[in-house]
């Protein structure tokens, strides 16, 4: 028999009280951020979206006009969350640009081996729009362009032999290790080889 009085389970998300214009945009790219890198952006809806954020569609699309300008706006944050961490690994080592590109790839292997990590956000969205003239796509090639750019950059300051051969080699190791991360598993000795195969390719390049 069923009970009446029975409490109906909270749903996963409570709403949010109205919070500010800004606020509301941080919850909604935080929460859709976590469900496209978890789940794929086909796979995700905008109800899910709204669910985990705490908040409402009319709320999400006073933010965003649609769910592609939220795709869009997603792939921005990653991608300055991106070089914020690029960043973080050449500042510690000032001024050596051969110990940044073994840092680099040092800190790479670390995330690639963490439980939970799904490689790299533009890689998926490449996949998933397979229109090269998509807006989406077009920032991915954006953002890999500046990869190829800052290697550059770095393989000239260390005096290699052929900088842009090496700049193209190290992006190349990058995607590999991206997508080892999901075919080789967490915390893989594979993956744990990478700054060592990288300052080995360093050495033949670049001989000290």
């Amino acid at each position: 028999m069923t009970n009446l009085n029975a409490k109906k389970p909270k749903p996963a998300f409570s709403k949010r009280k109205r919070v500010p214009r800004a606020q509301a945009q941080e919850y909604i790219l935080q929460a859709a951020g976590e469900l496209f890198y978890k789940e794929g952006i086909r796979a995700v809806s905008v109800d899910s979206v709204v669910e985990q954020a705490g908040m409402n569609k009319m709320t999400l699309y006073r933010q965003f006009s649609s769910k592609n300008e939220l795709i869009l706006a997603y792939l921005d944050r990653q991608s300055k969350q991106f070089w914020e961490e690029w960043e973080a690994s050449l500042a510690k080592h000032p001024h050596q640009p051969r110990r940044q590109i073994i840092q680099l790839f040092t800190d790479l292997a670390d995330k690639s081996s963490v439980i939970g990590y799904r490689g790299c956000c533009f890689s998926h969205i490449a996949i998933e729009f397979p229109d090269p003239e998509h807006p989406a796509r077009q920032l991915v090639f954006a953002h890999k362009k500046a990869l190829i750019q800052k290697l550059v950059e770095l393989t000239k300051s260390m005096n290699a032999t052929d900088p842009e051969i090496l700049a193209h080699s190290l992006a190349l190791w990058i995607e590999g290790a991206y997508a080892a991360s999901q075919t080789f598993g967490a915390d893989s000795d594979t993956i744990r080889m990478l700054p060592v195969i990288v300052e080995k390719l360093l050495d033949e390049a670049a001989p000290q």
